[in-house]
């Protein structure tokens, strides 16, 4: 993996520059003491560049020097809690240092983090971690923890006074175990060890960030997408912003406030910055928008570029497979549909029902492999895997120059009278109408075709439903065309941005 290419990748992100050899003993002396995590990400940049930002939230500014001495502290409370190496514990937390001061404290004991959803129902959460058998869970005071564990407040952890020293070693690596969304059963756990040289090269091979600049992070941290980009701001020395709640206005205002180069979202985040008029803000330093979490739908891509310029890469992966390919502005301005191509050291395959290579253009199932793929949920159970590849779970296209367009989810193509139909080219042909601006089609078993689509739709102006059943027809054949058009007023979203269909089941 850590070819010339990987060498020249970090090289132009300038992370291959001379440090002075005090400070590269210091960081040294962090990655024997904490593994491969985020304390040693922490304590490596505080040796490196003590006073430079690490993180600003809505309290303010902390250096990295005042990071690593606040997760030293944190990390002697929880262990006078009785918090040792290898327990699982829960954190619930929203964007800020109290999210940052709890993982990397709990890195520094080797404890296992599981990042815990802040729109998830209480009992719910409790059922994930009573499975997992965490004794404990970090929270934020306005957030209110799972029944059946021990719960201790971040702000507990912040203003921490312990008498015990903090921890010199973890006796292993923790891990940072994500939780899926959750959208269409129970969450499940997907664990993942801190981010190395791998991980660095595959992401910055496709989205051009660089040391020491200045990252908006305004996707959820606790999700896989939110928390790469902490961690790889961590790495890179830059200082990440993070606001406690998603505000398109406050963000923009960030933006130009904090000179940021990079700002982080779900693509629902975009059409509020969007609303917001970002014409009324300097955003010149803006080199990057990465977006991840569901696909750009309708003519997002477009309106983004006209709005903030050619900045928008737009990432598809998973909590269980991370990377699996990037759209890059180019790639988004050829196609504004476009999943992109696999970054550096990720082998993307589109395959048909017998394992084969689907050739160019043939629809197929995506299996991913890198050395980011998770090796299983918590729980025991797993993925389907081909040849060391791990299933997305979707369906897909590949054209002949390597860019996958994704169709949707295997299980989202349904048979009505034996034709079979893909959910999300129904939901982009009505997201086409000029007064459509959200959309989720699922369908309804019935007695004669076997299933009907349902659509639920979200306008700007009243709409008769024949018309928009004639805006399917002359995009797609006539068994696209949902039976129903049920209007609503907004679509039900978790946190990261995802519809929630049984809600609307």
């Amino acid at each position: 993996m850590f070819d010339l290419t990987g060498a020249k990748v970090l090289l132009d992100a300038g992370l291959l520059r001379p440090t002075r050899p005090d400070r590269l003993l210091g960081m040294g002396l962090a990655l024997a003491r904490w593994g491969v995590s985020p304390a040693t990400g922490y304590a490596a940049q505080a040796a490196r560049q003590p006073p430079a930002v690490a993180l600003v939230d809505d309290d303010g500014p902390l250096t990295f020097r005042e990071v690593d001495a606040a997760t030293h502290r944190a990390a002697a409370a929880l262990s006078e809690r009785g918090v040792m190496s290898g327990d699982p514990v829960g954190l619930l937390a929203r964007n800020g240092r109290g999210f940052v001061i709890s993982t990397v404290a709990l890195a520094k004991l080797g404890a296992d983090v599981y990042y815990l959803n802040t729109g998830a129902a209480p009992e719910q959460m409790g059922a994930v971690l009573a499975r997992e058998g965490a004794r404990l869970v970090v929270h934020d005071a306005d957030l209110v923890p799972p029944p059946g564990v021990t719960a201790v407040t971040t702000d507990d952890l912040l203003t921490a006074q312990p008498t015990a020293r903090g921890p010199l070693r973890a006796t292993r690596s923790s891990r940072q175990v994500i939780l899926t969304s959750g959208t269409t059963g129970a969450p499940r756990g997907a664990a993942r060890s801190g981010a190395g040289v791998e991980e660095l090269v595959s992401a910055l091979s496709r989205i051009p960030l660089r040391a020491g600049e200045t990252t908006v992070v305004a996707a959820p941290v606790f999700h896989a997408w939110g928390l790469g980009h902490l961690t790889l701001a961590m790495v890179l020395g830059s200082t990440v912003v993070l606001p406690r709640r998603f505000d398109a206005e406050q963000v923009l205002r960030l933006l130009e406030q904090h000179r940021a180069s990079t700002l982080v979202v779900v693509p629902v985040m975009l059409d509020k910055l969007l609303a917001a008029d970002p014409s009324r803000f300097d955003l010149s330093s803006l080199r990057v928008i990465a977006s991840s979490g569901s696909a750009l739908p309708g003519d997002l891509a477009t309106r983004v570029e006209a709005a903030f310029g050619p900045v928008l890469y737009s990432l598809y992966g998973s909590t269980e497979v991370a990377y699996a390919a990037v759209a890059t502005p180019e790639d988004l301005r050829a196609d504004p549909h476009t999943a992109g191509r696999a970054p550096h050291g990720v082998t993307l395959r589109v395959v048909d029902g017998e394992g084969r290579d689907c050739p160019p253009g043939a629809e197929g199932r995506i299996f991913v492999g890198s050395g980011l793929t998770f090796g299983g949920y918590t729980d025991g159970s797993d993925k389907d895997r081909l040849d060391g590849l791990v299933a997305t779970g979707d369906l897909g296209v590949l054209d002949g120059s390597g860019r996958l367009t994704v169709l949707g989810r295997t299980d989202d193509m349904v048979v009505v009278g034996g034709e079979n139909v893909h959910l999300g080219q129904v939901e982009e042909a009505l997201l086409a109408h000029p007064h459509v601006t959200e959309v989720s089609v699922s369908g309804r078993p019935d007695p004669s075709y076997g299933v009907v689509l349902v659509a639920h739709v979200v306008l700007s102006a009243e709409v008769p439903t024949e018309e928009l059943q004639e805006q399917v027809r002359g995009r797609l054949a006539r068994f696209a065309v949902p039976r129903e058009v049920r209007v609503v007023d907004a679509l039900p979203r978790n946190a990261t941005g995802k519809v929630v269909k049984s809600e609307l089941a």
